[in-house]
């Protein structure tokens, strides 16, 4: 994801972070450590005004931690586009579209298809979307079958 200041506030991105996680459930691993990391002074101080409302909303002690950004990895293949990896007939469309991995890991469309999977976004904004997205027939029809589903739930999975 790249952060755009201009579209969208550090202080929105923040409120966002702390609803995708549970700040105070110790993750299994470092691996997957809960962590927000800041790039200078004023995200710094931003971060921590957000942890103590958090806290103080939570009123437990939060586990996430807070760093300053010394040096940013990208993730690896399999790490990209979690959900939409998951899904077969979409991705063979992706594949197809971006035979490159790194493609696939810029396309806004297989982004913005991973939301939709995720739970994002609502269906009729993806009816809105849809003809934008460059899927097949039968990959159109699988990501409409999919919409208003909880996250994560896709090939296999039943409600």
């Amino acid at each position: 994801m790249d952060y755009d200041p201009a579209v969208v506030s550090f202080d929105e991105l923040l409120d966002v972070f702390w609803t995708e996680h549970s700040p105070t459930s110790r993750p299994p691993s470092s691996q997957y450590a809960h962590i927000a990391f800041w790039g200078d002074d004023a995200q710094r101080d931003a971060i921590a005004a957000s942890l103590g409302r958090v806290a103080e909303g939570l009123g437990r002690t939060v586990t996430t931690q807070t760093r300053a950004l010394d040096r940013f990895y990208v993730a690896e293949d399999y790490h990209q586009k979690y959900y939409l990896r998951s899904e077969k007939t979409l991705m063979r469309d992706f594949a197809n579209m971006y035979p490159d991995a790194k493609d696939l890991m810029n396309s806004t469309a297989a982004t913005r298809v991973n939301g939709y999977l995720d739970g994002v976004d609502d269906a009729n904004a993806l009816v809105e979307a849809l003809d934008s997205l460059g899927l097949s027939q039968p990959g159109r029809d699988r990501l409409l079958s999919l919409a208003g589903r909880p996250p994560g739930f896709g090939a296999g999975c039943t409600i």
